[in-house]
C-alpha cells in the first residue's frame, strides 16, 4: 500500500453528493457552517453552488433550515466538525429533526481523536452515544473510503434521519470498489473460531492487523466491521460470538454509549460471553498527532490483541 491508496472519509463526501446530484437527485441540497473546505462540501458548492447553503458559524440554525427544506421536500445534508455538528446542534437534532422524523442527513467530519493538533475540546467522542440513542436516527461509521461512499448513498436512500461519522484521518482501503453495504447489516470481514474482534470506523484496519498478530500466537479470530451501528446488526454478531465464545470491541468514541455499548446490550440480552471494550476510557482528548494519540488512549492493535489476551483468559 503506498500513501496515494490512503484517504480520509470525509473526502467522500462532497464527491458523492455530486454524484448523486449528477445522477438526477434534484432534491439533494448541502448545507455548512463555515468549514465547506474541511467537510469537503465546497465540492458539490463548487457544481450546484443554486443547491448549497453556508450558514456561518451558526450549526444550530443550519439543523434548523435543513429541517425546512426536508418539510419541504428536499433531502438535506449537512456539514461541521462532529463536536459542533452533533453537541453544539443536538437540541435542533432531536426536536426539530429526529422528533417529526425528517429527512435530514447529518454527516459531520473531523470525528474522534484522529482530529489530533486540535486537542480536546475539537475531538468528539460522544457522537456515537448521542446519536444512537435519539429515535428514528440512524448511525454509519464508515471503515475507508469505499464505505464512506456507500454510507452518503444509502443516506441519501433511506427515509428519515441518518447519522453518517466521517473523519480526517487518512485510512488505508478496507474495501474493493463495488463492496456492498446495506443499512442493518454488519461486514464479516475474517472469518474465525477462537474470538470475535468487533470494529468500527478508523478501528477497521487496527482490528485487521490484531488478528494478523493473534494468529501469529495460534488464535483464530474473526473479524467484524459494525458499519451500521443503528441499527444494528444483532443477528450477525450473536452468531460470531456464538461460535467463538469471546468478543473484543474496537471504537475511536468513549467505551461509554458507543458501538460496545450496543455489541454489549445485545449480547447481554442474547448470547452473554466474556467481552471488553477497546475505546477511549471516559477521558477528554488532548492535542497531539493522530497516531501518538491512538497509543495514548489505548486504540492500537497491540492494544486490541491485549485485550483479546484477557478475555481469553477468562474462558
Amino acid at each position: 500500500m503506498t500513501v496515494s491508496d490512503r484517504r480520509a472519509t470525509r473526502e467522500a463526501f462532497g464527491a458523492t453528493l455530486v454524484e448523486l446530484a449528477n445522477e438526477g437527485r434534484d432534491d439533494i441540497v448541502a448545507l455548512d457552517a463555515d468549514l465547506a473546505t474541511s467537510t469537503t462540501t465546497a465540492k458539490f458548492a463548487a457544481v450546484f453552488p443554486e443547491r448549497f447553503f453556508d450558514v456561518g458559524i451558526a450549526e444550530q440554525n443550519m439543523i434548523a433550515m435543513a429541517a425546512g427544506l426536508a418539510s419541504g421536500g428536499k433531502t438535506p445534508f449537512t456539514g461541521s466538525f462532529a463536536v459542533f455538528g452533533t453537541g453544539r446542534a443536538y437540541d435542533q437534532i432531536r426536536n426539530s429533526v429526529c422528533y417529526p422524523d425528517l429527512s435530514v442527513k447529518v454527516c459531520p467530519t473531523h470525528a474522534g481523536i484522529t482530529v489530533g493538533p486540535d486537542g480536546g475540546s475539537h475531538q468528539m467522542i460522544e457522537d456515537i452515544a448521542l446519536m444512537r440513542v435519539l429515535p428514528n436516527m440512524r448511525v454509519l461509521v464508515p471503515a475507508d473510503f469505499t464505505a464512506a461512499r456507500a454510507a452518503i448513498r444509502i443516506a441519501a436512500e433511506t427515509a428519515g434521519p441518518v447519522y453518517v461519522r466521517l473523519g480526517r484521518a487518512a485510512l488505508g482501503p478496507v474495501y474493493a470498489d463495488g463492496a456492498g453495504f446495506e443499512l442493518g447489516r454488519a461486514q464479516v470481514l475474517r472469518r474465525g473460531t477462537d474470538i470475535t474482534l468487533v470494529a468500527c470506523g478508523v478501528m477497521v484496519e487496527r482490528a485487521l492487523a490484531a488478528a494478523d498478530a493473534l494468529a501469529g500466537e495460534g488464535v483464530s479470530a474473526e473479524v467484524v466491521d459494525a458499519f451500521s451501528i443503528k441499527p444494528l446488526d444483532v443477528a450477525t454478531i450473536l452468531e460470531s460470538a456464538g461460535r467463538t465464545g469471546a468478543v473484543v470491541t474496537c471504537e475511536e468514541h468513549s467505551v461509554i454509549g458507543g458501538m460496545g455499548s450496543a455489541v454489549a446490550e445485545a449480547l447481554g440480552e442474547g448470547a452473554p460471553v466474556p467481552m471488553e471494550r477497546v475505546g477511549v476510557k471516559d477521558a477528554f482528548g488532548t492535542s497531539g498527532e493522530p497516531e501518538q494519540l491512538m497509543e495514548r488512549y489505548g486504540l492500537t492493535s497491540p492494544h486490541i490483541v491485549a485485550a483479546a489476551r484477557r478475555v481469553l483468559q477468562r474462558l
